[in-house]
């Protein structure tokens, strides 16, 4: 009997530690363990992410040859900043010429850097021209930083991502003495000297934090007899080895909510959706656009830095948020949650114990509004209120969802308030509803519109405890399809387990030719098998950015060669009823406009024209668009297939011709192409077609982009 491979994901949250075992050739799960987690242990999470591990191990029968793979998500970086649980920075900057030199050593001053919660990180500089960068001049700096109580290091040099020469000098230094440094040019490849610079202090103020916890954790993890390297999940929702985390522990920074992300997106069978990750006391929401989680740089304190995390917004509103009256009308919902008032929910507790449920307000912290509600029992007992409890009453969380509870006990307690209001207890119910759907609607119609994303093409999908307590509501209220996953309350553990490495490379290129292109592809490529995956399962995927100059190349690679399991394709009548399911089964018939042995590409005319869905053989929706041609051609001849869609799709404006996006399905990948320059999209089309070996005639697909 073959041997197993399995994949297990260890998810730090604030409260518990879960692991889930996932079988790599199938993706079913196998076992799940819980553990608290360690916040206050020698080895600090540490310590709750071993036991944890082994908890799994030990009690799903796993041995430790079986595990293929291994990765865990960390608040470590985000909590370190939080906290004020930072390392002294000591910035030694350099530059030559006069005025670049004295715009440097103003840019790279630094003495402080607030985090924005009353802490801040401590930073003393020093500047060398370049023309004096001797080794004994920077020991001379390194001496003087030292005596100044600095424990970790930053080199920045004007024009660093140009040349690391400078940088790279002063690093030799710091590192023959022993000392951790930061190299800022090694951060990101942008310009932007000051906030290159910061992006790097930060990055270096947790080295120390981020490298004992690191330590522990793959000592702990290799002490099990496992022989795989250790993945931690990065803030952009891709994993990397524990050693290049060493280096760049920054990028782990909101590993926990892309951790959540990565779960929808395996569950989620659309390539454009709203993903919720709803707890008891705030709400995450963000996008999930072509089959990818939205990213974008994260401010510090409201300085923008070149940390690419994902694009979420944290709402004060979800599962636990108690309600809030006044003057005999609903105020509010939140933001304080059961949680924070020492209560527990009216649905969760037993039906027997709610006796003359008399109604109270309250504030839950000093300097509070006294207007959240309490109830009070005959016991002397008090329970609360909450978004779930008005779900549950309303018959919008089923039995199989983590938020199910005690519908008759939600009642009796909340009539008390009902009658306060002069409403019935399901207009009561509604009523607490509608002040969070009132919140968040908002979020959803911004990050679709600031995403280009079409409300036709949305889909919502919930995950977290509190998911069914506010998903249904809003989705039913703003007419769109949503799914809670099955595991949604350990759906963070599982996105961890099925990540894939990913790693980033950004420059600025006005006009890029095809060998820089292909050198910071190559680049990317090298920077995701450094950072743990297997070359042959690398893609990189290219974006040109024609107002910023922005070229951006995104990696993404498995830790190991995937073999294909070809016992569960999805058939055409299964594919045609996905599509139908998501099309929301109009009175309009759905077509098959165009299919290959990986693809079904089905079609619903519409005002705006052909509206599609390209489904792959795994039954996945990968596009999702609302305007779109459709040409089948062979390999040889799909340049003339572009230029033809390139004039036929254009969307002339007023002021300008907006172009449309292209996708191509070639033998069993689906590339994706925006640019507004012709020659700029024969130049990466014709970079991945060179790789691209198959007998198979290719689908090219031009969608126009809706404003």
């Amino acid at each position: 009997m073959e041997k197993r491979k399995i994949r297990v994901g260890i998810d730090v949250g604030g409260t518990h530690t879960k692991a889930v075992a996932i079988d790599n050739q199938t993706k079913q799960i196998i076992g799940k363990s819980s553990v608290k987690t360690t916040h206050d242990a020698q080895a600090g999470v540490a310590e709750g992410v071993v036991a944890s591990f082994l908890k799994c191990l030990e009690e799903h029968d796993i041995s430790a040859d079986e595990v293929v793979f291994v990765a865990h998500s960390t608040t470590q970086a985000t909590n370190a900043l939080l906290e004020g649980d930072v390392a002294k920075v000591g910035v030694i900057a350099t530059a030559g010429g006069s005025f670049e030199a004295f715009l440097t050593k103003r840019q790279t001053s630094l003495n402080r850097l607030e985090l924005g919660t009353g802490r801040e990180i401590q930073i003393s500089s020093r500047f060398i021209h370049k023309k004096k960068l001797s080794e004994e001049r920077i020991a001379q700096a390194i001496d003087e930083l030292c005596a100044e109580g600095c424990q970790v290091f930053v080199t920045s040099g004007a024009f660093g991502v140009d040349d690391l020469a400078s940088e790279r000098q002063i690093n030799d230094v710091l590192h023959a003495k022993g000392l951790k440094v930061t190299m800022a040019s090694e951060i990101t490849k942008l310009y932007g000297l000051s906030r290159r610079t910061r992006t790097a202090v930060i990055n270096g103020s947790i080295l120390p934090k981020m490298l004992e916890t690191a330590d522990s954790t793959e000592t702990g993890v290799k002490g099990t007899g496992v022989d795989v390297p250790l993945m931690i999940m990065r803030g952009d929702g891709g994993v990397m080895d524990v050693k290049e985390m060493k280096k760049r522990p920054v990028l782990t920074m909101l590993s926990g909510p892309a951790a959540s992300v990565m779960g929808a997106l395996i569950y989620l069978r659309a390539s454009n959706g709203i993903y919720f990750e709803v707890g008891g006391t705030s709400t995450n929401i963000g996008v999930i656009k072509d089959g990818r989680p939205v990213i974008d740089y994260s401010q510090i304190n409201g300085r923008s830095t070149y940390i690419s995390s994902l694009d979420v917004r944290v709402l004060g509103v979800a599962g636990g948020s108690m309600v809030r009256a006044g003057q005999h009308k609903l105020i509010d919902v939140g933001p304080r949650s059961a949680h924070i008032g020492g209560m527990d929910y009216a649905v969760f507790t037993p039906e027997e114990e709610i006796i003359d449920p008399q109604l109270e307000f309250f504030a839950p912290r000093a300097g509070d509004s006294a207007d959240y509600v309490a109830i009070r029992l005959r016991n002397g007992k008090r329970v609360t209120l909450t978004n779930t409890c008005a779900a549950n009453v309303l018959g919008l969380v089923k039995k199989e969802h983590f938020s199910y509870g005690n519908v008759k006990a939600a009642r009796k307690a909340m009539a008390p308030l009902a009658e306060y209001l002069n409403l019935s207890i399901e207009e009561t119910a509604t009523a607490i509803l509608e002040k969070a759907f009132e919140k968040i609607e908002p979020v959803i119609m911004g990050l679709a519109r600031k995403y280009k994303l079409e409300k036709e093409q949305l889909s919502l999908v919930g995950v977290g405890g509190g998911a069914s307590s506010l998903l249904s509501y809003c989705a039913e209220k703003m007419e769109l399809n949503y799914s809670i996953p099955e595991n949604a309350e350990v759906i963070s553990s599982i996105g961890v387990a099925l990540s894939m490495v990913q790693d980033v490379v950004e420059r600025i290129i006005p006009n890029p030719s095809k060998q820089e292109i292909q050198q910071i592809r190559n680049e990317a490529l090298n920077k995701a098998i450094e950072s743990g995956a297997v070359k042959e399962t690398v893609e990189v995927h290219i974006n040109i950015d024609s107002q910023t100059q922005k070229v951006t190349a995104m990696a993404t690679g498995s830790t190991e060669v995937q073999t294909c399991d070809l016992s569960k394709q999805c058939t055409l009548e299964e594919a045609r009823d996905i599509a139908e399911n998501d099309f929301r089964r109009t009175e309009e018939s759905v077509e098959l406009l165009a299919e290959n042995r990986h693809f079904y590409i089905f079609g619903k005319k519409e005002a705006t024209g052909n509206a599609i869905r390209v489904i792959d053989n795994k039954g996945f929706i990968k596009v999702q668009r609302g305007n779109a041609q459709i040409i089948k051609t062979s390999i040889q001849n799909y340049l003339e297939a572009l230029r033809t869609l390139w004039e036929d799709m254009a969307n002339y404006k007023s002021d300008l011709i907006v172009r449309p996006d292209f996708y191509i399905c070639a033998g069993a990948r689906l590339m994706d192409f925006a640019t507004q320059d012709f020659s700029q999209l024969m130049m990466l089309v014709d970079l991945d077609m060179a790789s691209i070996q198959t007998d198979e005639e290719l689908l090219i697909i031009a969608c126009n982009q809706q404003y």
